[in-house]
């Protein structure tokens, strides 16, 4: 009997050794046949439901015809693969990522089984720069169990590694919605569970929290998000968006110039924006490399990334060469992805750094921007620190060593900072 891991192997080769061509070169019938739902699942990849309502059907075809036509126009696009929620964001995923090539390849309905099916001829024809995936609601609906949906996701996964395993993808947790949909929120979360087991150590694959944001104390969508408790509204998406572009950064799809920014007068950068010189792992230097040796760290565009490990939770270290025994001031920047875990040490002792609504310990600030850039003032006076975040107080008297080096910790998700400068008195 074959093993699990063969068996995914065996069907993800089947995907691809599907026939791929553009629809101009066959003839109508055959290109329509060939891009409409197979009549039965005999001898499809997966398992589980596909759905094949007229509607469905409808849509299904009309989707597929028209974006056969835009394979060349397409090439190298950054794909959004899924369903509703995917498709109800329109062809420039409304504005939310300027300057990057973009390609919609969301259809209302769809399944897991479904995405599987056409990820030839949608996905991997277009030889796409990377792929955000957001798929498994409709399974629910179907009837399907939590188990069968992540045994999908694994095929899809497999298939996109060895269509090229360099090309990122970008994994999406499946969103809140109500028990009311057939979608309950027990249901979900081991979706999610199972999704995260899956991509673990997997170092093609970013996974991205975007249920926690949505989800209410009962862990449903909120209707100020969710209007019909199952697609977001503008609001919804613009949260989906914050989420996702910290990662499209890092992974070189937005943000692709250098940081413009000079220290005030009595400042000194602490990081150049170039690279990681200065900083290291307490016993060595990473001067004029550009990531740690492991990948954890990274410059980028006047950004020092606290890279997503591909467990998702690592913790790690990065610190400066020198010590400061002086009194000093210290300011920076960080963008927290949702839920991320950093922090920053000052001398030795750590400030907890952190997506703070979602994370804490400072849930309740008034002046937080959830996945945008914050500045930390930290204002150190003998053996004590006053450390604030967009001018709000965190910590009023941090006890400190008498000197020690600033440090960076990695731990959870993803975090980036940014014009780290130091005024000594």
């Amino acid at each position: 009997m074959k093993s699990y891991s063969a068996l995914i192997l065996a069907c993800a080769t089947f995907v691809l050794a599907l026939p791929s061509q553009p629809v101009a070169l066959a003839a109508p019938a055959a290109a329509e046949s060939r891009l409409a739902i197979p009549e039965t699942d005999d001898g499809l990849p997966g398992a589980g439901p596909i759905r094949r309502y007229d509607w469905f059907r409808n849509l299904w075809l009309q989707k597929r015809t028209g974006w056969a036509e835009r394979v060349p126009q397409d090439q190298k696009a950054l794909v959004f693969l899924g369903d509703s929620i995917t498709q109800g964001w329109g062809d420039d995923l409304g504005g939310h990522f300027p300057g990057v090539k973009l390609a919609n390849r969301g259809i209302s309905g769809d399944t897991t089984r479904g995405v599987l099916i056409r990820l030839r001829d949608d996905v991997l024809s277009l030889h796409p720069a990377g792929v955000v995936i957001l798929i498994g609601t409709n399974d629910l609906e179907e009837g399907a169990e939590p188990e069968v949906i992540a045994a999908n996701l694994k095929l899809i996964l497999e298939v996109l590694r060895l269509h090229d395993p360099a090309m990122p993808v970008v994994l999406c947790q499946v969103f809140p919605s109500s028990a009311t949909k057939k979608r309950p929120a027990d249901k979900i979360k081991r979706i999610n569970q199972l999704y995260a087991a899956a991509v673990k150590g997997n170092p093609q694959v970013t996974w991205v929290e975007t249920w926690l944001p949505f989800a209410d104390a009962q862990g449903d969508a909120k209707l100020q998000e969710f209007p019909d408790l199952l697609h977001p509204n503008a609001t919804g998406y613009a949260k989906w968006a914050a989420a996702l572009r910290p990662i499209l950064a890092t992974l070189g799809f937005l943000e692709t110039t250098p940081d413009a920014f000079t220290p005030e007068p009595g400042f000194v950068s602490l990081f150049n924006g170039r690279d990681l010189t200065g900083w290291g792992y307490r016993t060595n230097e990473f001067a004029g490399k550009t990531s740690s040796p492991d990948g954890r760290y990274v410059a980028k565009n006047g950004r020092l990334i606290v890279t997503t490990p591909p467990e998702y939770s690592r913790i790690q270290q990065l610190y400066t060469q020198r010590e400061f025994p002086r009194d000093f001031v210290l300011k920076l920047e960080f963008r927290a992805g949702v839920n991320a875990d950093s922090g920053v040490f000052i001398r030795q002792p750590q400030l907890q750094c952190r997506d703070y609504p979602l994370a804490g310990p400072y849930k309740n600030l008034a002046n937080y921007k959830p996945q945008d850039w914050n500045e930390l003032v930290i204002t150190v006076k003998g053996d004590t620190a006053h450390c604030t975040c967009n001018g709000e107080v965190l910590e009023a008297a941090f006890k400190l060593p008498p000197t020690g080096p600033i440090g960076l910790e990695g731990d959870r998700g993803q975090m980036e900072y940014r014009r780290i400068r130091l005024k000594e008195d």
